[in-house]
């Protein structure tokens, strides 16, 4: 199966897309989850959700509906061996959402290097006790395709882990002329793309542009690889990025096309059902 998704799911911009136009934040993630069967929640990477939180996202979304979630900011870009217990207890706190927490989405900085390796797995190791953890690193040794490299990957098969796979080549194909660009650019990494599964459930960033023809470009060979993954019964994780996600639905939706795989993102979205009425 193919998971695909946005970065949120919270966004009033989309009510020209896949919201109803008189939709209120508490109906967001009910119409999201009609057309994306996952989400990237960069919510809980600022703010824990409460036990209420919790219960509503599983109410509010289909029994093959799927979440990953970031770890909080404050335990994993602040290397401190007094932070195991905080993602210990953050980690028992997410235990009722396990039915649909797919991945455990841990974002180090660009500081947390080889030097952390120790860490690092205690980091791994630990999520991986509770749920499947997709380890995103942005240290420049990790992408050296050599000794860092091959390190890393070993110890993340030893728990079953993923790494997640960064694409911002669209993003950076271009000068930054506006402010939206100009601040994606500064928070989004600039690294290799290399092309990793190390599990069942591999995992894609592509940080696209609002010019679609663009991100075609740079998706395609994409394209190819998760066909190949799906061909192999893997089920890959592929969320969207445009600077400031606006557009990130549609890129969805253009990817899903020229894949050929029929997603739930091409059903009719509210603005097209509303537009053959009139």
């Amino acid at each position: 199966m193919l998971y695909l998704g946005c970065p949120i799911w919270a966004n009033p911009a989309w009510k020209h897309s896949i919201y109803q136009q008189d939709a209120k934040p508490a109906d967001f993630l009910t119409q999201y989850a009609q057309f994306f069967n996952c989400v990237e929640g960069n919510t809980t990477f600022y703010a824990a959700p409460s036990t209420a939180t919790l219960e509503r996202w599983l109410k509010d979304t289909p029994k093959d509906y799927r979440f990953v979630l970031k770890v909080p900011k404050r335990i994993s870009h602040n290397i401190n061996e007094n932070q195991i217990s905080d993602l210990k207890n953050w980690l028992t706190h997410l235990s009722l959402l396990k039915p649909k927490l797919a991945m455990v989405h841990l974002q180090l900085s660009a500081k947390s290097g080889p030097m952390h390796f120790a860490y690092i797995q205690t980091l791994v190791q630990t999520i991986s006790e509770h749920f499947v953890c997709a380890l995103e690193v942005r240290h420049p040794a990790f992408f050296d395709k050599a000794d860092n490299e091959i390190a890393l990957h070993r110890m993340l098969m030893q728990y079953n882990a993923e790494r997640v796979v960064i694409d911002s080549r669209a993003l950076f194909s271009v000068n930054a002329t506006t402010t939206e660009l100009i601040d994606a650019q500064a928070k989004k990494p600039r690294v290799a793309a290399h092309a990793i599964s190390l599990s069942q459930t591999p995992m894609l960033r592509f940080i696209g542009l609002d010019d679609m023809l663009v991100n075609k470009a740079h998706y395609q060979p994409w394209l190819l690889k998760i066909k190949q993954w799906l061909d192999e019964g893997k089920s890959p994780f592929c969320f969207f990025h445009t600077p400031n996600n606006q557009l990130a639905p549609e890129l969805c939706r253009q990817f899903a096309q020229d894949l050929g795989y029929n997603h739930p993102c091409l059903l009719p979205w509210p603005s097209e059902q509303q537009f053959s009425l009139l």
